[in-house]
């Protein structure tokens, strides 16, 4: 079974948020051994310079990373990376399985987004829309889309 993590940055602020999320971890708990971990942001001024907002970004960096670990296909959540449709992101998925890939973990940066560095050690960059979508919400997404690509892959009456 595949272990899919969530590494986040930030914790969900509104109960509505967090029940969504409860909800499709409930759901994927057939597919994936799944894992939700929640990083303190570095702390920042209200109004940052562009140097503090770097050193923020470093700082997540190296704890993104340690939880992440060596092994596992990881996966940046950014506005640069590639649009996938759910088909697609479920074939990716599965491909991952194919390839022996046991872990994938998604990372979701603070609302300055994320390092280069966690960019760099990234396989894959997925950009979740051309859009702007509350910073919480791309928790939710992700995990929706998720379990909509373990439905499409299992062909499921979910996706339709």
């Amino acid at each position: 079974m595949m272990t899919v993590n969530i590494i986040c940055t930030g914790k969900l602020k509104e109960d509505y948020l967090r029940d969504a999320c409860a909800e499709y971890i409930k759901r994927l708990g057939a597919f994936c051994k799944l894992n939700v971990i929640e990083l303190k942001p570095a702390p920042l001024p209200d109004s940052p310079e562009p140097s503090q907002i770097e050193a923020a970004l470093e700082n997540e960096a190296e704890r993104i990373l340690a939880k992440a670990g060596k092994s596992g296909y990881i996966i940046s959540l950014c506005i640069e990376g590639k649009q996938f449709s759910s088909e697609e992101l479920s074939a990716e998925m599965e491909k991952l399985a194919l390839n022996g890939d046991g872990t994938v973990s998604f990372i979701i940066g603070s609302s300055y987004g994320l390092s280069e560095k966690i960019k760099a050690q990234s396989k894959l960059k997925l950009s979740m829309s051309r859009m702007t979508f509350p910073h919480q919400l791309a928790r939710v997404m992700l995990l929706e889309q998720i379990y909509r690509a373990f439905m499409i892959s299992g062909k499921g009456k979910y996706h339709k």
